[in-house]
């Protein structure tokens, strides 16, 4: 009886044994492939499967996307400057059958086939087109990964470029031309300033030329301005050179008929000395030579008769 009872307990855990070596989960976001004998036999769906144990085994394969970094690469671009690109991956199992049996490892071989392709597309480039066609670069890389990882049941969702890093000679120049390129936009831009100044100015003597008074009333500005300042010199614009002369002569010919009596043999042109002094564009008018007497604080007094 009790070697009967020895029995089936062996029995019983042998029966255990069997049972847990059988039993396999899948979960939701893997496939199961089952090898019988060494041969494929199908693709199990999540959930909860029974093998036969010591004749079949079931690798579960994961089809969720997967980040992979791509580590640094010194990398001479086609106008011969030395980069360090570094970039990221994005990748998933679509056939968990081609995944297991295609190649051994797979995050493995598409890490080591994204650093040589990273280096063969961004050697085609120049410098300029790398830092600038970022996006076509990783569409390239993207492709050529791709194609090559199709046979193994992976397809490569994206691909980004991460880091750029640039030799300290190459950031200097980059500075000094960009900087180069920043006054040139400068001084085009001051330059169609003086442009448009000159038309604006142009325009305003043709106005000043149809209307002579404007000329005049913008002299009479000007003196206004000049005057703020508590002055004793006054200084009368190039164009007012004929009405200084016509005044000089005026304030002459009073001078004399203050001092003197006019003698009737007096000649025009002798009373025309004005006292004036012309100094290139511009003449100055002092108050005393004008006829005005000034007082101690330099403001004009009246002039005795």
């Amino acid at each position: 009886m009790s070697s009967w009872l020895t029995v089936l307990v062996v029995v019983a855990v042998l029966a255990l044994a069997g049972l847990a070596l059988s039993v396999r989960i899948v979960k939701q976001y893997e496939k199961g492939v089952l090898f019988r004998l060494g041969r494929v036999v199908g693709v199990r769906e999540p959930g909860l499967r029974l093998i036969v144990p010591l004749i079949e085994v079931l690798r579960r394969v994961s089809l969720r996307i997967v980040t992979m970094p791509i580590q640094s690469q010194g990398i001479i671009t086609r106008d011969n400057v030395s980069v360090d690109v570094s970039a990221v991956a994005y990748y998933r199992v679509v056939d968990a059958t081609k995944a297991e049996v295609a190649i051994e490892n797979v995050a493995a071989a598409i890490n080591q086939i994204a650093q040589t392709t990273l280096r063969k597309v961004v050697g085609q480039h120049t410098l300029d087109q790398t830092l600038a066609e970022t996006d076509r670069i990783n569409l390239d890389i993207r492709e050529i990964l791709d194609g090559t990882t199709e046979e193994w049941g992976v397809v490569v969702t994206l691909v980004e470029l991460k880091d750029i890093q640039l030799p300290e000679t190459m950031k200097r120049a980059m500075a000094r031309q960009a900087e180069a390129e920043r006054e040139k936009r400068a001084k085009i831009i001051a330059a169609e300033g003086e442009s448009l100044a000159a038309d604006q100015l142009g325009a305003a003597s043709d106005i000043m030329m149809a209307h002579p008074l404007a000329l005049q009333l913008r002299n009479l500005q000007s003196l206004v301005e000049i005057g703020v300042d508590q002055n004793t010199t006054v200084v009368f614009p190039a164009p007012l050179m004929s009405t200084i002369q016509e005044l000089g002569a005026f304030l002459a010919r009073e001078q004399a008929a203050g001092t003197t009596p006019a003698p009737a043999s007096t000649t025009p042109a002798k009373a025309a000395a004005a006292p004036a002094s012309f100094t290139g564009s511009a003449v100055e008018l002092s108050a005393t030579d004008a006829g005005f007497n000034t007082d101690d604080n330099g403001a004009p007094a009246a002039r005795p008769r």
